[in-house]
């Protein structure tokens, strides 16, 4: 009697080869989408960063205008904060009609904040202080209200760890 022994020899290792196969490309898979969800999880990590620094800064120079309330009447110009050793830039109001200054290339006018975190990351915030004059009502809606508090517009940016975020936020700070 004949045995079947003889005539499968050959088919076990084709077999095998094609399970190793499939292994192989799975696993290079499993390795690729590892490696994109670490890229994606780095680059949030870098903007939360930004954005957080961002907005210390927008709040920091808030602080530094209501201590300071600077009315410059042309360009832009550093005051010493009050009881501080800090300087923040203020700038004129924007002419109606020209590019906004965050948008504007040529404009020099950016000051560094303090930098925020140590080390890797370390991030130095630039900010500039808009003046955007001082006859808004103190209390919207209240018609006997005077005409008298003034408005700053503050804008901040940062670009985050290996410049893989920029974030630029502004905010519009009122006083007395």
């Amino acid at each position: 009697m004949r045995t079947f022994r003889s005539q499968q020899r050959g088919v076990s290792l084709i077999v095998t080869l094609v399970l190793l196969v499939f292994i192989t490309i799975l696993g290079l898979s499993a390795i690729r989408t590892v490696t994109q969800e670490e890229r994606m999880s780095t680059q949030t990590y870098d903007r939360s960063l930004a954005f957080q620094a961002t907005e210390a800064t927008l709040r920091q120079a808030e602080q530094w205008v209501e201590a300071a309330k600077p009315m410059p009447s042309s360009g832009c110009t550093s005051y010493t904060v009050p009881s501080a050793t800090e300087q923040v830039t203020v700038c004129s109001p924007p002419a109606a009609t020209a590019t906004p200054r965050w948008e504007d290339s040529t404009f020099t006018s950016w000051a560094d904040a303090p930098t925020v975190g140590t080390g890797d990351v370390a991030i130095t915030p630039s900010y500039f202080v808009e003046y955007l004059g001082s006859s808004f009502p103190c209390r919207p809606g209240n018609a006997s209200d005077p005409m008298s508090c003034k408005r700053y517009r503050v804008t901040a940016r940062v670009v985050g760890g290996d410049t893989r975020a920029s974030i630029m936020l502004q905010s519009v700070y009122a006083t007395d």
